[in-house]
């Protein structure tokens, strides 16, 4: 707007507002209004003015006058909106904020009205669908204040009142599910469903920052009917433990920080560990090599380990390692290398109040009992207690590649290494 009394006209009547002189408002409003008939700022202003005096039908018409000569700007619709749901019109205010957000899907406001008359007329999905973008809008934009908060509280009690509700009526049927199905693979499986359309858990996609093998199934824990050798490694723990327990009675010579990044490298969700003792490794194979010295002190541990079939992969694996949480270390969230291989954990020294979260599933270490996992599913690890955490971490290939496939892969590493492609390794 250009016109240069039409913007002193406009200041003198949001003064005039302030000032609570709503006659001398309207009157500097007409006279902006004669001198731009068709200005969207100066018929949203009356639209407001008109709004707040309750006049709806007036206000509707100035709102519908400033959109007809600004059709692109959402917060035209919005006010526009308002007067619909003060007038009780649901489908006209739907149809307003549907107009906004056809402009701007990340428009907040228009988001938290779309919620708020779904919720109001029953529109369960609806409502459901728009609470949670609402949630996760105001996640990304930072901001707190004691009516976002509120609004937010109402949304997730929203959520979690639908999923309650819904989950009470399946129970029964789920309950049957349970009793019937002998699997437990099935069982699971179907219960981290049932879980995702209840919102209670994220589905996790696998993420390799290396290799990634398509079409292999995903999952965060591996069935240990997989590896027929699980229990065996398992019936050695306590021997085990003690040449663990020996080596860090001894000495600390052999455990190196496992975070190790370039200098220079810029800050990252690593650089709390880099370097740090907090989390260390005491390796017996690391990328493939045998560490001599290392099983050396570890003599029936490496014997155990070298009966196994640990992945093979030329410059890569196996790595075999104690892997030393501190008290009070955190192990971030973050995605491994490939999915060719997994990782099993043999839990040995596990003090209260450490946890280990791969996806949306959480499990407490076990002294004893080992586990299986896709390492290229989000993970992350903790030691809350006042003691040191150890376990012993090792590779083995993922149990939906058959032996054809394997060699196909060593070939395909061996080649990488010699055409000078290898990248090496990072933090997985």
């Amino acid at each position: 707007m250009s016109n240069s009394d039409v913007v002193n006209l406009l200041t003198a009547a949001a003064q005039a507002r302030r000032d609570g002189d709503i006659a001398r408002a309207a009157d500097h409003l007409q006279a902006a209004l004669s001198r731009a008939p068709a200005d969207p700022v100066v018929l949203n202003s009356l639209g407001m003015m008109r709004l707040d005096e309750g006049k709806l039908p007036e206000a509707r018409d100035y709102f519908e006058q400033a959109i007809a000569a600004d059709a692109a700007a959402p917060e035209l619709w919005m006010n526009l909106a308002k007067t619909h749901r003060l007038a009780g019109s649901d489908a006209l205010e739907a149809h307003s904020l549907d107009q906004a957000l056809a402009i701007d899907q990340r428009h907040f406001m228009a988001n938290v009205r779309r919620a708020e008359l779904h919720e109001k007329r029953g529109e369960t999905a609806g409502a459901m669908h728009r609470w949670s973008g609402v949630i996760a809008l105001a996640e990304s934009m930072g901001q707190a204040n004691a009516s976002l908060d509120q609004l937010l509280t109402h949304a997730r009690r929203y959520i979690a009142g639908v999923s309650q509700g819904f989950e009470k009526r399946f129970l029964p049927r789920l309950t049957m599910f349970r009793n019937g199905e002998t699997n437990p693979r099935t069982r699971r499986r179907f219960e981290a469903c049932v879980d995702g359309v209840l919102g209670r858990r994220r589905i996790y996609a696998n993420e390799c920052h290396g290799l990634h093998y398509p079409f292999l199934p995903v999952d965060e824990y591996f069935d240990r009917d997989h590896f027929p050798w699980i229990e065996r490694l398992e019936e050695h723990s306590d021997i085990i433990r003690g040449e663990l327990l020996a080596l860090l009675a001894t000495d600390s010579e052999g455990l190196e920080p496992y975070v190790r990044q370039e200098p220079g490298t810029s800050p990252n969700k690593w650089t709390g560990l880099d370097n740090s003792p907090d989390w260390s490794a005491f390796f017996l194979w690391k990328h493939g090599a045998r560490q001599g010295e290392a099983c050396a002190r570890c003599p029936q541990t490496a014997a155990l380990l070298e009966s196994l079939p640990m992945s093979d992969i030329p410059g890569r694996s196996p790595s075999v390692f104690f892997s030393i949480l501190r008290p009070g270390a955190h192990i971030p969230p973050h995605t491994g290398v490939t999915n060719v291989r997994s990782i099993v954990h043999l839990p040995l020294v596990v003090p209260p109040e450490c946890g280990f979260r791969v996806g949306g599933e959480t499990r407490q270490w076990e002294e004893g009992r080992a586990f299986v996992f896709d390492d290229t599913i989000e993970h992350e690890a903790w030691n809350k207690s006042d003691a040191l955490r150890a376990i012993l971490i090792f590779d083995v290939w993922n149990p939906h590649l058959d032996e054809s496939e394997r060699g196909m892969l060593r070939s395909l590493f061996q080649e990488m290494i010699d055409y000078g492609l290898d990248e090496g390794s990072g933090i997985d």
